[in-house]
Parts: structure tokens; sequence; C-alpha cells
């Protein structure tokens, strides 16, 4: 486990290190976007899908989203795998510096890969995430089936009844969880390979994160 915390600004000057500078994305009806740039800090990264210097994180320049690339995130079964390659995983631990008066929620989670799976093999993505302090969000599972040999995408919803805000007033670490998983199936391991990638050489894929956001009420 990394325990050096890596300051991720995202600039012209580091963009190779961050990630691609995100498009803008049209807020939520109602949601007050902050003036003042966000900030994510990498506290502990943790987990066989994201060794050291394999994941990095990126901030929208209008604060409405962030992004998470990985880099050697790949699940595995067949000829060279490993018995614990079937299954990979990481714990990110993010500071997210949130300019005075507001707090923010995740709306909404697009999650991208590559995939090939032989006829009868499986695959599949879980995730969840949690403020430091709070109870974790039920993990959202999605289900591959093979043959497949494609980009794929699964995007989890969260509905503003269902948002999960930060603390107002108070700093709580971000934790994200992710998990992809192969499993032959009726497939022959010992002749066909079947894969599942979360990762990306050149920036093309990563993990979408849209926040919502809203300013904290007055102190009294």
């Amino acid at each position: 486990m990394s325990r050096s915390r890596v300051l991720f600004l995202c600039s012209a000057a580091i963009a190779a290190l961050c990630g691609p500078v995100l498009p803008a994305h049209a807020s939520a009806p109602g949601i007050t976007v902050p003036p003042d740039k966000i900030v994510i800090e990498v506290a502990t990264v943790n987990g066989s899908g994201c060794p050291a210097n394999s994941a990095a994180v990126g901030v929208s320049l209008d604060n409405t989203a962030f992004t998470v690339t990985y880099s050697k995130y790949l699940a595995q079964v067949g000829p060279g795998s490993k018995p614990t390659d079937f299954r990979k995983n990481c714990q990110l631990n993010l500071i997210v510096h949130v300019p005075h008066g507001f707090t923010y929620a995740v709306a909404s989670v697009d999650y991208r890969g590559y995939a090939q799976l032989a006829p009868g093999a499986t695959g599949e993505q879980k995730a969840s995430y949690y403020f430091q302090g709070q109870s974790q969000t039920t993990a959202k599972s999605h289900q591959f089936k093979g043959a497949l040999d494609d980009n794929w995408q699964a995007t989890d919803i969260n509905e503003i009844a269902q948002y999960v805000w930060s603390p107002c007033g108070e700093r709580r670490n971000f934790n994200i969880n992710t998990e992809l998983t192969v499993n032959a199936g009726t497939s022959d391991p010992t002749k066909t390979t079947s894969f599942m990638a979360m990762d990306s050489t050149d920036s093309a894929i990563n993990t979408l994160y849209r926040l919502a956001w809203k300013e904290c009420p007055p102190k009294r």
C-alpha cells in the first residue's frame, strides 16, 4: 500500500499525470457549482488492480466531475494466468478539498474498459464508495457474458433522494472500492484466455464520477 500523499493538480503542465482534462458537463437542476477550483489528493492506494503509480485522478474544469485512470487493472483466466488473476480489486482513499460553504455527492459513475471473453466465460464489474465515518454504499455490479471482444461500459446512477452528501464543514476522505472478476464458466481455460480490463495506456479509458453540489446551510 502506498502511503505517499501524491497531489494531483490538473493543469496543462502535468496533464500526463492527471489524465485528460474533462469537458464541461451540465449540472443538475438547482445545483450550484462552486466557483473555486476543487483539488483531489490521493492519500492511499491499495489493491491488486492498482499497484503503486498505476492510478491517477483528474478534475474537470467546471468542477462537475472527476476521473480515475488505471494502467494495470486487468483480471484474467487461461494459459499463463496465475490462480489469483481471476479477481482484481482497488481501494482508493481520496482527500477532496472542497471550496468553503459547499458540499458534494456522487450523482452517477461511468465505468469503462475492454473485455475479451470466450464463449461460456463471464465477467463482473463491481463498485461501491463512501465517505470516511459513514456507511458504505451498496455495491452495484454489472455482468458480462462471452463471447465478447469489445469495449465495455457500465453506468451507476443515483436518484437525488439517495445522494450521500459529504458532511458540511468537515473534511472526510472519500473511499472508492472497485473489483473485476472473470470466470471461465463452460469455456476451457487450458486453451482459451478470457480477460476484463479497466485500464488504458493512452488515458482514453477511465472511470468518470459526476458530482452534484449544494451550498451548506449557514452556521448559527
